[in-house]
């Protein structure tokens, strides 16, 4: 029997206390912890050497915030998807965080389990978000469809992959799907990876905010 590989992480976080300890928790229940890093200029440095699965990212990290650092780390490195951890849940900072390209975004009274599915979900590609804020999100994504768009046609999909990008933007996980569509986890996700190729999209949050705008949540 194959197993899982291990998923590796970088801790970014200004709190020397709080990132060792984060990094520790992680390492105790299994994960890969690459590196830290005490600001952003660190984390995109660092994450371009390690080239994590998953970044745990703060969003107050002194002169260069954790959003620009998301930013540059998600533009560069596709196949590392960003989780912010922090202790602000105001919803101008989710929304920032998200347009960056961050795959979600837990505040820091999570409790050691929360963190430890929230980084595993991640890693498997799922949104993953503090009770209350998946739908803040999503809610801002649908007041963005409202706007016009002049662009230009979007990419043809598949019948298939539009049957999962709709159940993606429902909030459907990768084994949700494969379940409903009577599928296997691996087809759901080269599905979900030949789509976001297509409509040149980073993560399931991008796919979900893609679905929304053209209606697809609805049907």
């Amino acid at each position: 029997m194959t197993e899982t590989p291990q998923v590796s992480v970088m801790v970014v976080d200004d709190h020397p206390m709080w990132r060792d300890g984060v990094a520790r928790d992680l390492a105790e229940h299994g994960f890969d912890v690459k590196a830290t890093a005490p600001d952003a200029p660190a984390a995109v440095r660092i994450a371009r050497t390690v080239r994590p699965d998953v970044v745990l990212m703060d969003l107050n990290l002194g002169e260069t915030s954790g959003v620009d650092a998301t930013r540059e780390i998600t533009a560069e490195l596709p196949s590392t998807k960003v989780l912010v951890l922090s202790a602000s849940g105001e919803h101008s900072d989710v929304l920032e965080a998200v347009k960056a390209g961050a795959s979600g975004y837990l505040v820091k009274s999570a409790s050691a389990s929360e963190l430890v599915d929230a980084v595993k979900r991640t890693a498997a590609g799922d949104p993953v978000f503090t009770a209350g804020l998946a739908g803040l999100v999503l809610g801002e994504y649908r007041r963005m469809a409202d706007a016009p768009d002049d662009g230009p046609a979007p990419p043809r999909l598949t019948e298939r992959e539009t049957d999962v990008l709709r159940l993606v933007a429902k909030g459907m996980t990768a084994r949700q799907i494969a379940e409903k569509l009577v599928l296997s986890h691996r087809t759901v996700e080269n599905h979900v990876q030949s789509t976001l190729r297509k409509l040149q999209l980073h993560n399931r949050v991008e796919l979900a905010r893609y679905a929304i705008e053209h209606g697809l949540d609805e049907e």
